[in-house]
C-alpha cells in the first residue's frame, strides 16, 4: 500500500476483513439512495433557471438582460438574486451538517438519514407550490437542512457497515446515486421545459427521491458501531451477524468496536475540541482539504449551471439540456468504473489520474473558448466548437466521476477514530457546503468577468490539489476503520503528529 512516497502492507489488518454478504449489499444499496436527493437538487436547479416561465415569474431582470442584442455571452445569466436561489440551500446545509454531528452520535446514523429525507420532502413540496421568492427560498432552506443531515450521516453509515476490504466500492454507491439524481433531474427538466408550469413539476418532483430514500432508510438497521456507541451491545452483535454472515466469527470486530467506544467514553471530551488536538492534525487537515478541493475542481458549479453554460457557448435551449444529460450520463458511468477499481488500485491512484485528466480538459476548454469567442465574449461560437467543448467537458466529468467525486465522500468517512468520526464528517460536509455556497454565489459573476479564464482558475486549483494528494494523502484501502492510525504513523510527514514520542 502506498503511503505518501512509501509502501505499507495494508490488507486484512487484525483479521477484520469480513466478507460480502447479501445483507450488507442490500443494506448499503438502500442507504446509498440517500444520494438521490442531493443529486436531484444539483441537476434540477440549473435546468429550472433556464426556463423562461420560471425566470419571468421570479427573475424577470435575467430575461431582459438575455433579450439585449449584444449581450456578452459570459454575462447573460449574471444575477445575484438568481444565484441566491441556488446557493441558499448550502448555507442551510452547512448549519444542519454541523448539528448532525451530535444528532448522529446520540440517535444513530439511520435515524438522521430519515430526518433528512422528511425535511427535504417538505422543502420540495413548498418549492413546487411557490408563489413568490420568499416561498422559493424557504423551500431551498428546508432542502438544505435535509441534504445536510443525509450527507453527514450516509457516508459514515456506508463506511461503518461495509467490509474493510470492499469499503471503497460500497461507499462509492453514495456518489453513484448522486449521479442518478443529477441525470434524472436533467431528463425531467428536458421533458418539462416546454410546459408553462414545467418548473413547478421539476421542483415538486423532488418529493419522489425524498420519499424513496426515506422509506428505504426506515427499512434498514443502524450500524454496529453506532449501536455500540449508544450502548446497545445486543443489537450491535445481531447487526454484525447479519452483515458479516452467521458463520463468521464477529467477536474480534465487536471487541474492537467496544474498545474504541470505551476509549471515547473515558476521554469525556467535547469532540469539537478533541479533533483539534495535535494527534488528530492529519485527520483535521484531510476533513477540510478534501471537500475544499473537491468543490474547486469546479464540478458542482458546472453541474448546477450546465444548461446555462452550454446555452452560453452556443447550444440552443433544448440542446443545452440534452448536453447536460450527456454530461450526467458520462459522470454516472465513470462512477461505476471507480466502484470496480477503487479497492484494487487504491484511492491515491484514482485521485492522481483523475486530477491530471481534469486539469488537461479545463485548459483545453479555456483554449477553445479563447480562440473562438475572443476576450469580449460577444462573438458566437460555431456548432462544431460547441460540440468540442461538450466532448472536453465529458472527459473532464469522467475524470471527476472516478476520482474526486466518490473519493471525497469516502476519505473523510473512513479516516477518523470512532470518538470523533461524526464530528470529522460534519466538518467535512460543512466545508463542502461553505465552499459550494461561495462558488455558486460567485460563479456566474466570475464567468462574466473572467470569461474563459474561469476554466483556467479551476485548472490551477486542480493542479494544486493533485500535488497535495501526491505528497500528503496516505493510501487507506483495505484498512479496518479502527486500525486506520497505522497509515498516519508510517507516513513520511504525518508521523510527527500522531506518534506521541515525536512531541
Amino acid at each position: 500500500m502506498a503511503v505518501g512516497g512509501f509502501a505499507v502492507d495494508g490488507g486484512n489488518v487484525d483479521g477484520l476483513g469480513g466478507r460480502i454478504t447479501l445483507s450488507v449489499v442490500i443494506t448499503c444499496f438502500v442507504a446509498a439512495t440517500c444520494g438521490l436527493i442531493f443529486g436531484y437538487d444539483i441537476g434540477i436547479s440549473g435546468g429550472v433557471t433556464t426556463m423562461a416561465p420560471f425566470l419571468k415569474k421570479f427573475f424577470p431582470s435575467v430575461l431582459r438582460k438575455a433579450a439585449e442584442a449584444k449581450t456578452n455571452m459570459y454575462c447573460m445569466y449574471d444575477s445575484q438574486v438568481l444565484t441566491a436561489f441556488t446557493s441558499s440551500l448550502y448555507i442551510a446545509g452547512l448549519a444542519s451538517s454541523l448539528l448532525a454531528s451530535r444528532l448522529t452520535a446520540a440517535f444513530g446514523r439511520r435515524n438522521i438519514m430519515v430526518v433528512g429525507g422528511c425535511t427535504f420532502l417538505a422543502g420540495a413540496a413548498i418549492n413546487g407550490g411557490a408563489a413568490n421568492i420568499a416561498m422559493l427560498i424557504l423551500g431551498r432552506i428546508l432542502l438544505g437542512l435535509g441534504v445536510g443531515f443525509t450527507n453527514q450521516a450516509t457516508p459514515v453509515y456506508l463506511s461503518e457497515m461495509a467490509p474493510p476490504k470492499w469499503r471503497g466500492a460500497f461507499n462509492t454507491g453514495f456518489q453513484f446515486f448522486i449521479g442518478i439524481g443529477v441525470v434524472s433531474a436533467n431528463c425531467i427538466n428536458y421533458g418539462t421545459a416546454k410546459i408553462s408550469w414545467g418548473w413547478r413539476l421539476s421542483l415538486g418532483l423532488a418529493v419522489a427521491p425524498a420519499a424513496i430514500m426515506t422509506l428505504g432508510a426506515l427499512l434498514i438497521f443502524d450500524t454496529p458501531a453506532s449501536l455500540v456507541e449508544r450502548g446497545r451491545l445486543t443489537q450491535a452483535k445481531q447487526a454484525l451477524l447479519r452483515v458479516r454472515g452467521r458463520d463468521t466469527n464477529i467477536e474480534p470486530e465487536l471487541a474492537e468496536l467496544i474498545r474504541s467506544s470505551e476509549i471515547a467514553r473515558a476521554a469525556k471530551e467535547e469532540p469539537f475540541v478533541t479533533i483539534f488536538e495535535r494527534q488528530y492534525r492529519p485527520h483535521l487537515v484531510m476533513s477540510i482539504a478534501i471537500p475544499f478541493f473537491q468543490q474547486l475542481t469546479g464540478i458542482n458549479i458546472i453541474a448546477f449551471y450546465a444548461p446555462v453554460l452550454f446555452q452560453s457557448v452556443g447550444f440552443g435551449s433544448d440542446s443545452a439540456l440534452i448536453a447536460a444529460i450527456i454530461l450526467g450520463l458520462v459522470n454516472l458511468g465513470s462512477i461505476v468504473v471507480s466502484t470496480s477499481v477503487v479497492d484494487r488500485f487504491g484511492r491515491r491512484f484514482l485521485f492522481i489520474e483523475g486530477g491530471v485528466q481534469m486539469f488537461l480538459c479545463q485548459v483545453a476548454v479555456a483554449s477553445v473558448l479563447a480562440a473562438t469567442t475572443g476576450t469580449s465574449g460577444t462573438e458566437r461560437i460555431s456548432k462544431g466548437y460547441s460540440i468540442l467543448v461538450l466532448v472536453l467537458m465529458c472527459i473532464y466529468a469522467a475524470g471527476f466521476g472516478w476520482s474526486w467525486g466518490p473519493l471525497s465522500w469516502l476519505i473523510p468517512s473512513e479516516i477518523f477514530p470512532m470518538k470523533i468520526r461524526p464530528t470529522g464528517q460534519s466538518i467535512s460536509v460543512a466545508v463542502n457546503f461553505a465552499v459550494t455556497f461561495v462558488l455558486s454565489q460567485t460563479f456566474l459573476t466570475m464567468l462574466c468577468h473572467f470569461k474563459y479564464g474561469a476554466f483556467l482558475f479551476y485548472a490551477s486549483w486542480i493542479a494544486l490539489m493533485t500535488i497535495f494528494v501526491v505528497l500528503f494523502l496516505p493510501e487507506t484501502k483495505g484498512i479496518p476503520l479502527d486500525s486506520m492510525n497505522v497509515v498516519w504513523e508510517r507516513h513520511w510527514y504525518w508521523q510527527r503528529f500522531v506518534n506521541k514520542e515525536s512531541y
